[in-house]
C-alpha cells in the first residue's frame, strides 16, 4: 500500500525521521512506528487505511504547535502534512486556497503581495489547519472574525478514507462542526479563505511598568479597551525583568488610519510614566512573525489558559502577581476579544465563548528537564488565580485538562451536536489524539 504514495514513508532509523518527529514543545520525545509525509489527499487516505489495518493510533501534524505534542503518537502512525504547504491567492475574488500543511507565514506572505490578509495567529510557524479548526484568534479577529469565520469551504479525508467537501451548500453540518470543533472528524487537506483589504502596515505599542505599581495603569488600559476601535487589539503581559516583575500594556493596530493609532497610543501614554516604551510601525508580515521564537523548537513548553468574561479590579491584581515570584514563575498575558468575534451568532459555528472579553494564558518555556515539575506547577498556580473570572476555554489553548476542558470549551447543547457529528463521521474515534469529542457509543 505504501509504495503508492506521492510523498514518502519514514521509519525509525531513516534519514530525516528524527527531524520529522520534532514538534514545538521540545519535551515531546515520542517515536512513531511510521511517519507518512503526505503530498496529496490520496496519501492521507492511504495513511489512514494503513493505520486502521495495523491498529495504530493516528496523530496529525501540521505546524506541531499543540503543547501536548499529540501529533506524534508513540508506536503509532503520524500523518505529516508539511509537504502540503501550498497557498494560492485570487486577488480579484479575494480568496486563498490553502493546503492542509501550510504554515501561517506562507498564507500571510502570499496574501500580502496584494495588500490582503485573513485572520491568523500570532506566530508565523503555526499550522493554518490546527489554528483554524479550533477557532483561530489573531490580530485581525476584532475586525473580521476568527480564522474559522473566514473559511468558505473545507476538503476533508474521513476515517474511511473518503474525500468530502463542506461549505454553506455542501455537508452543512460538517461545515458547522469544522469551524471550532477541532480535528475530531477527519483530516482537512484544503481550506478556502476569504481575504480582506488590510493594507500592509501595522503599529505596535508597548509601555512597561514595575508590576507592583501597575494596577492603576492596567485598570485604565481595561477601560480604554472598552472603547477602542476594532483595528486595535489590546494586549498586556507580566514577565520577569532585571529588577523584578514587569507589566507591559499596549495594543496592536492593523489597517485603517495609522494616525488614529498614534492618537490612541498617546491616550494610553496618559495612564502613567513607563520605564520603557515602544511605539513601532512595521509591515503586517513582520508583525505576524514578531513573536516567533528565534530558538524555534528548542524549548520545553507548557501553558494553561482561560477565556475571561469579566476583568474586575480583583482579577487585574491577581494577573499582576502571576501566582508567585520566583525563577519558575511563568509569563502571563492577555489579549482582547470583542468586535467582529461577537458579531457572529453563537449557533453559527461550533466555536463558542463569543462573549469573551480577554484571553488569558500562563506560558512557561525552559530548557532543563529537571525543572519540568516545578514549571508545570507554577503555570497551574498562575492560571488558578484567574480561574474565578473564567467564562470558558479555548480549544487551541487546552493542555492536559482532558474531558473537563472540552466541557468548558462547548456548552452542553453544542457538545451534543458535535457528538452526533462525531457519530456520523468517526464513530470508532479514530481521530482521538486531540481535544477529543467522544462518540456516543
Amino acid at each position: 500500500m505504501m509504495n503508492l504514495l506521492d510523498g514518502r514513508l519514514l521509519l525509525p532509523g531513516d534519514p530525516d525521521y528524527d527531524e520529522a518527529r520534532k514538534v514545538w514543545n521540545a519535551s515531546v520525545d515520542r517515536r512513531p512506528r511510521m511517519i507518512v509525509q503526505c503530498a496529496s489527499a490520496a496519501d492521507v487516505a492511504t495513511a489512514i487505511r494503513a493505520a486502521r489495518e495495523n491498529d495504530l493510533e493516528i496523530g496529525v501534524r501540521c505546524g506541531g504547535h499543540g503543547v501536548l505534542g499529540l501529533a506524534v503518537p508513540d508506536d503509532g502512525l503520524m500523518i505529516d502534512l508539511t509537504p502540503m504547504g501550498g497557498v494560492t491567492v485570487d486577488p480579484a475574488a479575494r480568496r486563498a486556497r490553502v493546503q492542509g500543511g501550510a504554515l501561517l507565514g506562507a498564507l500571510d506572505r502570499a496574501a500580502q503581495v496584494h495588500g490582503l490578509a485573513t485572520t491568523a495567529g500570532n506566530v508565523s510557524h503555526t499550522g493554518v489547519g490546527g489554528l483554524t479548526l479550533g477557532g483561530g484568534m489573531g490580530w485581525l479577529a476584532r475586525q473580521y472574525g476568527l480564522a474559522c469565520d473566514n473559511v468558505v469551504s473545507f476538503e476533508m479525508v474521513t476515517a474511511e478514507g473518503a474525500l468530502v467537501r463542506a461549505s454553506e451548500k455542501e455537508n452543512q453540518e460538517l461545515y458547522w462542526g469544522l469551524r471550532g470543533g477541532g480535528g475530531n472528524f477527519g483530516v482537512v487537506t484544503d481550506f478556502e479563505f476569504r481575504l480582506h483589504p488590510v493594507g500592509t502596515r501595522a503599529l505596535v505599542v508597548e509601555r512597561t511598568y514595575p508590576a507592583a505599581d501597575a494596577l492603576p495603569v492596567l485598570t485604565g488600559w481595561r477601560e480604554l479597551n472598552a472603547e477602542a476601535p476594532r483595528q486595535a487589539t489590546f494586549t498586556a503581559a507580566v514577565t520577569s525583568g532585571p529588577s523584578g516583575p514587569e507589566a507591559t500594556i499596549g495594543f496592536v493596530w492593523v489597517g485603517g488610519d495609522l494616525a488614529a493609532a498614534h492618537r490612541l497610543a498617546r491616550r494610553l501614554g496618559e495612564l502613567g510614566h513607563p520605564v520603557r516604551e515602544r511605539v513601532q510601525e512595521m509591515s503586517y508580515v513582520d508583525l505576524q512573525r514578531m513573536d516567533d521564537s528565534a530558538e524555534g523548537h528548542a524549548y520545553r513548553r507548557y501553558f494553561k489558559g482561560h477565556l475571561l468574561g469579566t476583568f474586575p479590579d480583583e482579577a487585574a491584581a491577581a494577573f499582576l502577581t502571576r501566582g508567585g515570584d520566583d525563577e519558575l514563575t511563568p509569563s502571563v498575558g492577555l489579549q482582547a476579544y470583542g468586535g467582529a468575534i461577537g458579531d457572529v451568532p453563537d449557533d453559527a459555528t461550533a466555536y463558542s465563548q463569543r462573549g469573551t472579553l480577554f484571553e488569558f494564558v500562563a506560558g512557561a518555556r525552559w530548557s532543563d528537564p529537571a525543572e519540568d515539575a516545578g514549571r508545570l506547577a507554577a503555570a497551574r498556580r498562575a492560571a488558578a488565580r484567574l480561574e474565578p473570572y473564567a467564562g470558558g476555554s479555548y480549544v487551541n489553548m487546552l493542555s492536559d485538562e482532558g474531558a473537563e476542558g472540552v466541557g468548558r470549551a462547548y456548552p452542553a447543547a453544542k457538545l451534543a451536536r458535535l457528538t452526533a457529528l462525531k457519530d456520523a463521521y468517526d464513530p470508532a474515534n479514530v481521530f482521538h489524539l486531540n481535544a477529543n469529542i467522544r462518540p456516543s457509543r
